[in-house]
């Protein structure tokens, strides 16, 4: 029975304390390791939405940018249409003015040789010595 007492003693100081002392070290090396892992994945995580928000930024500054430029342009293509309006405008007033002066010239070339067409139909159509005054 003594030896039974003794080797259980005996057990206990070779055996079961360092176990447990070495059990119980690495638990708490274990738990430090996740506490490690868990304030490294919280600082990524900080880092991504650092890295978020620096992306949401440069992504509103391109947007801005890219709306100021379609404004540019607009500005310039309505510009460069008004000014192709005014030249067009501008061509059609002259080549209405060239009609005007055409048609009044043919108008006064119509009338200049209307007496004279009217005056050779009617040497046409009345026998001769039947002719008016005017029209000899």
């Amino acid at each position: 029975m003594i030896l039974i007492v003794l080797l259980v003693t005996a057990y206990g100081l070779l055996v079961k304390r360092p176990l447990e002392h070495m059990l119980a070290e690495r638990r708490a090396r274990t738990t430090g390791a996740v506490e490690q892992a868990h304030a490294a994945i919280a600082a990524a995580e900080a880092r991504t939405a650092e890295y978020e928000e620096k992306l949401r930024k440069a992504r509103a500054e391109i947007m801005a940018a890219r709306e100021s430029s379609l404004k540019q342009w607009s500005v310039e293509r309505d510009k460069a249409l008004a000014d192709a309006r005014a030249a067009t405008t501008e061509k059609v007033k002259a080549a209405k003015s060239e009609i005007d002066v055409s048609v009044a010239a043919a108008r006064q070339q119509i009338e200049g040789m209307s007496a004279e067409l009217s005056e050779q139909v009617l040497r046409a159509v009345m026998p001769p010595g039947t002719l008016p005054e005017a029209a000899r």
